[in-house]
């Protein structure tokens, strides 16, 4: 079926593959930051109305921005005013919901940082690309998902596409962690208090009391308290027990080691 060039791909389409969803995600996140905001969210908004209507729609129109309004509410969960890619799949047909499909089974972070885990043997906060598709595939498996190696093929492409921005061949923790609703990503929690490399030594070394690399369960409470304090930001006891059981899964048996919670509070993992 021909296409318009100008047109936005697929919007109009009863149901999205995993590829198609990635091609509307790059054809509105023109600067590639990894947010539909601003210009973009508009010409999102007015494109998906075209498609769904089949008619054109003024966007000064004082109806377009309460329908917008109302659209953002919806599927705006974080309340940023800005759409992600995770809310985006909320929002489009996607065939079996490939990104949400890694939700459905995932009760909670720490079962994600408990795959991600296998996988980062070397602790550095990346997996290489190829070991995503063992990663993929471990996650399909806990939901009981049934997939062929095609399937599993176009998700793994799909994924690379969307989080290995550099080339690297490498992708990040914090990145895959997207895959998550956002009431589940225990890591954008934590995005505003990210650590320098001294400042997370400095707060280990204090907590790590004996010295010997890593510190337990106890310890971390009291980190993550301490971290709360000095960023003025008001601690949920609910929630920190939430964020220490994610993090906690990253732990060797219980002795969180050095390497392993500086992925998750450092800005920049050392490598």
């Amino acid at each position: 079926m021909a296409n318009n060039a100008q047109q936005p791909p697929y919007l109009h389409l009863a149901e999205l593959t995993a590829s198609q969803f990635l091609d509307i995600w790059k054809h509105f996140d023109t600067d590639g930051n990894g947010y539909i905001e601003g210009k973009e969210l508009e010409n999102f908004f007015r494109e998906l109305e075209v498609a769904r209507r089949g008619a054109g729609v003024d966007p000064t129109n004082v109806s377009f921005r309460e329908k917008m309004k109302d659209f953002m509410q919806k599927f705006d969960k974080n309340k940023d005013g800005r759409i992600e890619m995770s809310e985006l799949a909320q929002i489009l047909p996607t065939e079996e919901n490939f990104l949400l499909c890694f939700r459905q089974f995932v009760g909670s972070s720490s079962e994600f940082m408990a795959a991600w885990r296998r996988y980062d043997t070397d602790r550095s906060g990346y997996i290489e690309a190829n070991e995503l598709k063992g990663f993929l595939s471990d996650l399909l498996k806990k939901a009981n998902r049934h997939y062929d190696d095609k399937k599993l093929q176009e998700y793994t492409q799909t994924i690379l596409k969307m989080f290995d921005l550099n080339g690297d061949g490498k992708l990040g923790l914090s990145e895959m962690a997207r895959l998550l609703p956002v009431q589940e990503n225990f890591l954008l929690k934590f995005q505003g208090i990210k650590l320098t490399a001294e400042q997370f030594n400095a707060i280990f070394t204090y907590y790590d009391k004996d010295g010997n690399g890593y510190i337990d369960e106890q310890e971390l409470d009291a980190l993550l308290r301490d971290l709360y304090e000095k960023n003025k930001k008001e601690v949920d006891t609910k929630d920190l027990t939430g964020y220490k059981k994610s993090i906690m899964a990253l732990s060797d048996g219980g002795k969180l080691y050095r390497s392993e919670l500086e992925i998750v509070l450092c800005r920049e993992p050392m490598l």
